[in-house]
């Protein structure tokens, strides 16, 4: 069966898109700790990003970094917060995370819901940084 994640890739399940290519994807968390929070996914079903080949690994890191700087632009941060843990999906993922303080990073603060249109106001000022 596939993943939530690889579901959301294939356009099975909806997905507010920041980043597209060959290797991975990024898009909106539906359960933002803050605005802004992105989730960097590569495209193969991977568990344990222990097991994510060198060069992927690589590859969603130079991602997640072009997309912490338009975060950070975007959204006036002090930081982009960088957290891998793998408890929710069982598929790779990274999340970036708009920050101001260690407090802020406290997964017991992420949204139990979030309206689509703020999804697509937040992925909409990520993606007019890329480049800046």
């Amino acid at each position: 069966m596939s993943s939530v994640f690889t579901m959301i890739i294939e356009g099975e399940l909806p997905g507010t898109f920041v980043w597209k290519d060959e290797q991975c994807v990024a898009f909106m968390s539906i359960n933002p700790i803050s605005f802004g929070h992105t989730l960097v996914v590569p495209r193969d079903e991977i568990d344990h990003w222990t097991d994510v080949p060198s060069i992927l690994q690589q590859h969603l890191f130079d991602v997640a970094g072009k997309i912490a700087v338009a975060q950070k632009l975007a959204f006036n941060t002090k930081r982009v917060g960088m957290v891998i843990a793998g408890f929710e999906v069982p598929h790779t993922h990274i999340h970036l995370i708009p920050m101001n303080t260690m407090a802020d990073m406290d997964f017991s603060l992420a949204a139990n819901s979030v309206d689509p249109k703020d999804l697509d106001s937040a992925a909409q000022q990520i993606k007019s940084r890329f480049g800046k």
